[in-house]
């Protein structure tokens, strides 16, 4: 298993989506909004990410704020942030996006165990309200059913 310090996580991906597959990526990033990551101040709540037209894949609405040190030099808290995949990878998610209707949801981003940022894609079908209610019920009966062991 790999080595990772985890930095931010989407709690709603997993509420909002159906996650069918999972695709590690790295982000280009500046030098403040990597000193602002390592204090763990990063919001991926209303981030998503697309492909351009020139065939590379993006990063939209992730939220890193400002390092405060980092006066002259700081960056824009939600700017555009590119993803770095290759072209075989682009490619097949180019296929899947359009023909399945699927999108990319961002699940966290953290640094591996040489020091780079990675994010962790989700391929994920929305879920309809009827999907969203099944899964706090099942989430209601698993946590009973752990009550009830544990008095036993």
């Amino acid at each position: 298993m790999t080595k990772y310090r985890e930095v931010g996580f989407n709690r709603r991906a997993n509420y909002d989506y159906e996650i069918l597959e999972k695709i590690e990526a790295g982000v280009v990033l500046r030098g403040s909004e990597v000193k602002s990551l390592r204090t763990h101040r990063v919001s991926l709540a209303d981030s998503y990410a697309g492909l351009s037209r020139d065939g590379e894949a993006f990063l939209y609405q992730m939220h890193i704020p400002e390092y405060a040190l980092a006066y002259r030099t700081n960056h824009d808290p939600k700017r555009a942030r590119k993803l770095l995949l290759r072209k075989k990878q682009i490619s097949r998610l180019v296929g899947q996006l359009k023909k399945d209707g699927l999108t990319l949801v961002p699940i966290s981003i953290y640094f591996n165990e040489k020091g780079f940022v990675k994010i962790s894609l989700g391929l994920g079908k929305g879920k309809k309200t009827v999907d969203k209610r099944e899964a706090i019920k099942e989430r209601e009966w698993n946590r009973e059913k752990l009550r009830l062991l544990k008095r036993r």
